[in-house]
């Protein structure tokens, strides 16, 4: 890899060494090596709060011995349900130092969710963000006889409440120093009783094709996993991360949280999902991990501010991006730069691209991550021409994250990676489904044991559902999920991934879902970008009321339709979208076409909208 980028602090690390065998022993253990050091930051009233270890390690002891004193046994699953936060994490640690078992709910999930989460989990202690996810905590209550206690974070608009069963944060932490004076070394006791093997945590998958599972991961796999990561790239205590993603997914919790628990690394919780955009400018990671949706939204802001600039600055930006994209060129063919290149790239960076980076907020960025979903191999191509090496991972719930990983010094746009160097991946010379097998893989789904049975070969390898292909290189590429390939009338084979992610490269375009399984053609439905697109009618004096009247406006098929004429150049004939229809209702997470990470749910959608489907192909 050319020195374009500096990356030669991103190769992996061996020397930070954090003892323990459970997340709780590495909690403690990490607490006590950096007593004095920020830990994380959350911004209340207008400022970024600091929390060092020492701080966030006292919260952590008050608030697992309040837990101890409401009757938590160990093994017993206590439940988190809010936005991520600096309380999610002090509760998640507390739970797991109890020797507990720490479960998320996704705070868009309705009471009736909750409800069933909270019995399959059989969970004793429910921690709820604020009076909304309160609300939906005792709607349930009575359906939930061994749920003891509601403690809730925020209790603002609650202050006249008064409920034997709901205990604020305050009041548990100051339960908990009571306990701890009257029960001394009970708390370390319970942590050096949690086994390495021990159930640690469950993680809901989102359910698109029936209730959600629970799956399990153990102390071990999760420590595992975390030491795991730091032989991917490098992180440490200068590094500073922002959390916002679901805690209760997978990525942000092992990603996130807990590789930050071992790596000191310093987490920047923002202030609620809306500011995360600026956020991240206030910030400027050093490490940025995100789902494709964020990389393409910032792409998409980037792109309509420039409609707005002006003719020089246009100018001096297309000079910039074609000067970066020269580099990219040569950097992924592995061919040497030359120095007038890379001068004339500093010269970009200075007049256009450096502005670029700090409007996104990655101008101080070391890497940044990709992964959850599918992403344009082109957009992967933009933020390197800035200057940003943006890798990909790939992985799942099940093999507790990242089980592929792009080397940021060898970036494939398209591909995955080769496998992580603490596990094994292989292909199923049938079918081509990515299988994995490692320590970092779960114990199995909570109260399903044919289910468990059946994700596993015979001979015990993960059955990831991801069809793929590898490279010369042993870089693996996903070409879809097995059940969603389509197979046209024609007998033609087709892998919508791959057309949905070049129309979401579009300013204009969130989300698609390509259709035509046993059709004699291509159709996709398309959810717009509301902002770019009110924007786009708005310069154009397009009339418009609601969001409804926006989709139906001329001008805006027209406009999306040319966005698909742009990609179908792309792809043969017979992989060419013929028609197409939008969404008229702006969508949110609380709606059940989305899943919790903001993708359409392609079965759940193909189901509700079959009579528009259908009236595509009888027109």
């Amino acid at each position: 890899m050319p020195d374009i980028w500096d990356l030669s602090s991103l190769k992996p690390r061996t020397d930070i060494v954090v003892p323990g065998e459970t997340m709780a022993s590495l909690f403690w253990n990490a607490a006590a090596q950096r007593s004095a050091r920020v830990f994380m930051r959350q911004k209340e009233l207008g400022l970024w709060r600091e929390w060092t270890w020492a701080q966030t390690a006292e919260a952590v002891r008050e608030i697992a011995h309040g837990l101890m004193a409401l009757g938590l046994q160990p093994g017993d699953c206590a439940a988190i349900l809010a936005n991520t936060r600096i309380d999610w994490l002090l509760a998640d640690m507390a739970i797991l130092s109890c020797g507990g078992v720490s479960n998320g709910i996704y705070p868009t999930d309705a009471a009736e969710q909750v409800q069933y989460l909270c019995e399959d989990s059989r969970t004793t202690v429910l921690f709820v963000e604020d009076e909304e996810q309160l609300d939906k905590a005792l709607e349930v209550r009575a359906r939930l006889p061994l749920l003891r206690k509601v403690v809730v974070f925020d209790t603002k608009g609650l202050r006249d409440f008064d409920d034997p069963g709901v205990i604020d944060i305050a009041a548990l932490r100051e339960l908990g120093r009571l306990h701890a004076q009257d029960h001394p070394g009970v708390l370390e006791a319970r942590v050096a009783a949690v086994q390495p093997g021990d159930l640690a945590i469950l993680v809901y998958t989102s359910g698109t094709t029936g209730k959600p599972k629970g799956a399990m991961h153990s102390h071990a796999g999760l420590v595992y996993s975390v030491r795991g990561y730091n032989l991917i790239v490098s992180q440490d205590e200068d590094d500073e991360r922002i959390a916002f993603l679901p805690l209760c997914h997978i990525a942000e919790r092992i990603g996130g949280a807990f590789f930050a628990v071992y790596t000191g690394s310093i987490l920047n919780f923002v202030e609620r999902p809306e500011t995360v955009p600026e956020n991240v400018r206030e910030i400027s990671p050093t490490v940025f991990t995100a789902v494709p949706r964020v990389w393409e939204k910032l792409y998409s802001g980037v792109t309509i501010a420039l409609r707005e600039s002006s003719r020089m600055q246009q100018l001096a930006y297309g000079w910039g991006i074609g000067v970066g994209m020269k580099i990219v060129d040569k950097v992924l063919a592995r061919q040497p730069v030359g120095a007038g290149l890379k001068l004339q790239f500093h010269v970009a960076r200075f007049i256009a691209l450096n502005n670029v980076r700090k409007l996104i907020g990655v101008h101080r960025a070391r890497y940044c991550v990709t992964g959850a979903a599918p992403i344009s191999p082109e957009l992967i191509r933009w933020y390197l021409a800035l200057g940003v090496p943006l890798g990909e991972v790939w992985g799942m719930t099940e093999t507790c994250g990242a089980a592929t990983a792009t080397p940021i010094g060898g970036i494939k746009p398209g591909m995955v990676g080769p496998a992580c160097p603490f596990n094994q991946i292989r292909l199923d010379p049938i079918t081509s489904e990515l299988q994995v097998k490692g320590p970092n893989v779960f114990m199995g789904y909570l109260n399903l044991p044919e289910k468990t049975a059946e994700t596993f070969t015979p001979d015990g390898w993960l059955r990831t559902g991801d069809v793929g292909e590898v490279d010369a290189d042993g870089y693996h590429r996903i070409t879809d999920r097995m059940k969603d390939i389509i197979i046209t009338a024609g007998g033609k084979n087709v892998t919508p991934s791959e057309i949905e992610n070049d129309l979401k490269f579009s300013p204009f375009i969130t989300d698609a879902v390509v259709i035509g399984d046993k059709r004699p053609f291509l159709t996709v439905i398309v959810m717009i970008d509301q902002e770019n697109v009110e924007k786009f009618a708005q310069d154009r004096d397009i009339p418009f009321s609601n969001y409804t009247s926006l989709t139906r406006a001329k001008q805006v098929q027209e406009l999306i339709w040319a966005e698909i004429e742009r990609v179908n150049g792309k792809f043969a004939r017979v992989e060419q979208i013929k028609k197409f229809f939008l969404l008229e209702t702006q969508l949110s997470a609380e709606d059940e076409e989305l899943t919790p990470t903001m993708k359409l749910k392609r079965k759940f959608v193909e189901k509700k909208y079959s009579d528009r489907i259908e009236a595509m192909y009888r027109s």
